[in-house]
């Protein structure tokens, strides 16, 4: 089974349709699908529902997404560093579902291992619970969460084989895997494709079983944030 494809417009072609369910790795800009995310913008697909921590900073990552509204509705634990994202959610143009980021990354990882919700204590008296099932165990209170399964899934990787056995770096692992295990189909971005074999198999953080999709893509890596100081 081909999995390396040209180029990110390629690896998205026949999966996008209007209304569609997206699962995007990254954390505010570590770890993002760079490329993935652009090829999107150029295809113009609306309406879509995106699951991921956040939703990037204006004008790069999931903001370019955002401000061409593209998106209808976010599944996030995180508004961050972008003011557009806030403007829309308060201006009522954009849905929000707010997971508490632990929640949002379990939703995801039960997706991609069939099971289809599970009990948690994270949120039980807040509105995180409001309109969910309660359920008591040992004493204590826990309502339901169900599980994320996305049309297609985003995700940003450091080295992959032709396979799809990927390697992630440092904290750029973070949302990527279990973004990767819940979508019906996952594409992967990652910065070297190396020959088969050559992966250390103790080191591999997700197997090819996952991945049907990949790319080699450049990546500008922008910091969300930079502080410095005087030399």
């Amino acid at each position: 089974m081909k999995k390396v494809y040209g180029s990110a417009a390629e690896a998205l072609d026949g999966l996008l349709f209007d209304g569609m369910t997206i699962a995007a790795g990254g954390f505010g800009l570590c770890g993002i699908p760079e490329n993935l995310i652009a090829a999107l913008h150029e295809a113009g697909t609306k309406d879509l529902t995106v699951a991921s921590n956040n939703c990037g900073i204006d004008g790069f990552g999931l903001g370019i997404l955002l401000e061409a509204k593209q998106i209808k509705k976010m599944m996030s634990s995180y508004v961050g560093e972008n003011a557009e994202f806030m403007r829309q959610y308060l201006s009522g143009e954009l849905e929000l579902e707010f997971n508490p980021q632990g929640t949002l990354a379990e939703r995801m990882r039960a997706g991609g291992v069939g099971i289809p919700g599970f009990y948690t204590r994270t949120g039980v008296g807040t509105q995180i619970a409001e309109g969910k099932e309660h359920k008591e165990f040992d004493g204590e209170t826990f309502i339901l969460e169900r599980a994320i399964v996305a049309d297609v899934s985003i995700v940003k990787a450091w080295k992959a084989d032709d396979t799809g056995n990927l390697v992630f770096r440092k904290t750029a692992r973070n949302f990527n895997p279990p973004a990767a295990m819940c979508g019906k189909t996952c594409i992967v971005e990652v910065e070297e494709i190396v020959p088969r074999g050559s992966l250390d198999p103790d080191c591999i953080h997700l197997p090819g079983v996952y991945v049907h999709r990949l790319i080699q893509g450049e990546f500008e890596k922008r910091i969300e944030q930079r502080t410095t100081r005087a030399a």
